[in-house]
């Protein structure tokens, strides 16, 4: 597993249960509690000891302590950097969601090394669509769901999702309710205003 997922599910410990859960979980999984570097590659089992670990002390299922991850990575204020990524896909969610095809390429502009699910995404009509993901880890298919959550709630949108895994990825069902059930949150393409979640362009 690339360094940067590994990070990632550490800085979701640690600011959203602190520094005593990480700690706590580490020991659990069997594993440093110095954390991971982000460039580095380590054991798949080394991140689902740590999910697993952090899914019993939750007493969630491994896939809602994944979407839990997947919102952290949008609308936490140390994440903004991933926000900023995906909000570049369009003015509204239906806009981002016609640009999926171009996300992966685009992660890997940023992280070349890092393993982005193949994307597809299938429109069924009325506002429905159909995203299939492939992927060598299925389970990761929930931490997309919440982060796709997420950022309809970041455009103001009310969508309806869900999820399902199958060997070689899953998908994600969504049906657009509505694009303007809330005002949400600003966004700015510039550089100089302060464009995180809440924030107001400056």
């Amino acid at each position: 597993m690339h360094g940067l997922i590994n990070r990632s599910i550490e800085c979701f410990i640690r600011d959203t249960y602190g520094q005593a859960i990480w700690v706590e979980i580490a020991t659990e999984a069997g594993l440093e509690d110095t954390g991971f570097e982000a460039m580095l590659h380590y054991d798949d089992g080394d991140t689902y000891a740590m999910l697993d670990a952090l899914a019993a002390l939750q007493n969630k299922p491994r896939e809602a302590v994944l979407e839990d991850l997947g919102t952290y990575l949008v609308a936490h204020p140390t994440t903004r950097a991933i926000r900023r990524l995906l909000r570049f896909g369009g003015d509204t969610f239906a806009d981002f969601l016609l640009s999926l095809d171009d996300l992966p390429e685009r992660a890997r502009l940023a992280v070349p090394e890092l393993e982005f699910p193949a994307l597809e995404l299938e429109e069924r009509g009325g506002g429905s669509y159909r995203l299939h993901l492939r992927t060598a880890h299925p389970d990761f298919v929930s931490m997309f769901c919440g982060a796709l959550r997420a950022l309809a709630d970041d455009y103001g949108a009310l969508v309806l999702m869900d999820s399902a895994q199958g060997p070689g990825g899953g998908s994600i069902d969504m049906q657009l309710a509505d694009l303007s059930f809330t005002e949400g949150n600003a966004f700015s393409l510039g550089t100089g205003g302060d464009d995180s979640p809440g924030g107001t362009p400056a």
